[in-house]
């Protein structure tokens, strides 16, 4: 490898905020092409992760379990255990004592360097370079803080498009106003974007945005695209982004939300809330015409360049610009997928309930949201019980107490019929699939 081609798998990558992963069984997750398994051992504070491969017959091991006496992960399909270092220290079908130990590194899972900090696990995909990923520091966001006033609350989410064309939207604030009207932008209030690069380098992009509220937008390769925007001489809120490459045609974004003000709002308002509110929304809003776009880029590069099928003539396309640049000069335009694994163009596209399937991107992998959502099946199933009950009630109840007593009760069994209903077709849905409509904002 030459020095100025970029290493996509010597770097650290931060899959899911810890809050979501659950600590007592294992959590399956996609890396540049790599299916990883992530478990806690039951007597450790830190997250372990594996290639989600047993070494025994290949099962997956992200099906497995923390076994309730050793606390090692167990393989589901024969039972073979292994301990946070990825040693094999039990095979049921053994009933030679010294079997494991005369193989002790031919029978190991694949462990991966991990960290945690700022409240997301971190994940080093290149098994082979421990003490590289030791020396290199986390891409972490100086806005992250406590020390220096920031709060923050994080969002992850699946999505229905490749890493680069991630990047190249989180890098291009030209777009708010338009693909985020109503939820996060005014079209009727955009303004043309002033931007300067400061510096792009192999390591670090970074622009100045002008305006109202001047900003400074980073990319630090392959990703960390954050944004840290003033609000007057002391106030100041930012857009942490880590870009996460899944697959071809897909990414995750795991984002942090820091700000320095508002504090009392932020403790008060819950998690899953904002993210049905806003997060969900504004990435909705990109979500179609990203998977389209993405598309007919790949479609015109079979004949043609970006840099002619792109027409970038203003200040606000200088970062995407850079990005495509950099892209270009230090990875030859292309992440290391396998040359098999990149999708036909030809495929049926999938319908918008699939490109916006906020269950599977969001709800399953937020511990927020699925709790949430949970509590909800559980207060429709009290408010419809309770309303079944009470019309039975009254019903047996005698003439006399049926006006005086029974009255009060069927109203308050329809108020809460009312809450069934609200729960059911408005609330609920939000966990699964809303329509992004740009020609209806």
């Amino acid at each position: 490898m030459t020095e100025l081609e970029f290493n996509f798998f010597q770097q650290w990558y931060p899959v899911s905020p810890l809050e979501d992963l659950d600590p007592t069984r294992p959590t399956a997750v996609t890396l540049l092409g790599r299916r990883l398994a992530i478990w806690k051992p039951s007597f450790s504070e830190q997250y372990c992760v594996f290639l989600d491969q047993c070494p025994h017959r290949l099962a997956p091991l992200s099906e497995g379990r923390v076994d309730e006496k050793t606390g090692n992960l167990a393989c589901s399909y024969h039972g073979w255990q292994f301990n946070a270092q990825g040693e094999c220290t039990h095979i049921p079908q053994s009933d030679n004592p010294d079997l494991i130990a005369k193989n002790r590194d031919n029978f190991c899972a694949v462990s991966l360097p991990s960290q945690q900090a700022n409240g997301l696990l971190w994940v080093w995909p290149d098994e082979n370079s421990a003490d590289l990923a030791a020396s290199k520091p986390l891409p972490l966001s100086p806005q992250v803080d406590e020390s220096k006033g920031f709060v923050w609350s994080s969002m992850v989410r699946d999505l229905a498009y490749d890493w680069q064309t991630l990047i190249e939207n989180v890098a291009d604030p030209s777009h708010v106003p338009f693909a985020h009207h109503g939820v996060q932008g005014d079209r009727n209030r955009a303004k043309p974007i002033l931007m300067e690069i400061i510096q792009s380098t192999q390591e670090l992009i970074e622009a100045n945005v002008g305006g109202n509220f001047p900003s400074r937008i980073t990319f630090q390769p392959p990703c960390r695209l954050e944004y840290a925007i003033k609000f007057g001489n002391e106030r100041q809120a930012g857009l942490v982004t880590y870009c996460i490459p899944v697959a071809p045609g897909k990414s995750r974004i795991v984002a942090q939300f820091p700000r320095n003000f508002a504090k009392t709002l932020h403790r008060l308002t819950p998690r899953w809330f904002d993210h049905i509110k806003t997060r969900n929304q504004v990435l909705d809003g990109d979500m179609i015409l990203l998977y389209y776009q993405e598309r007919y880029l790949q479609q015109r590069q079979l004949v043609e360049s970006w840099k002619t099928a792109y027409k970038l003539p203003t200040s606000a396309d200088l970062l995407v610009i850079k990005f495509r640049n950099w892209f270009d000069k230090y990875c030859q335009g292309k992440l290391p997928w396998v040359e098999s694994e990149i999708q036909s163009q030809n495929e049926q596209p999938p319908n918008r309930e699939d490109i916006l399937d906020r269950y599977r991107q969001h709800t399953l992998i937020c511990s927020s949201c699925r709790r949430t959502l949970k509590n909800i099946q559980y207060l429709k199933t009290g408010l419809l019980g309770y309303f079944a009950v009470t019309v039975a009630t009254v019903a047996l109840l005698p003439d006399p107490l049926r006006i005086r007593l029974g009255l009060p009760l069927i109203i308050l069994a329809l108020i809460g019929l009312g809450g069934y209903a609200w729960l059911k077709f408005w609330l609920q849905p939000k966990f699964y699939f809303v329509d992004y409509v740009h020609a209806d904002k």
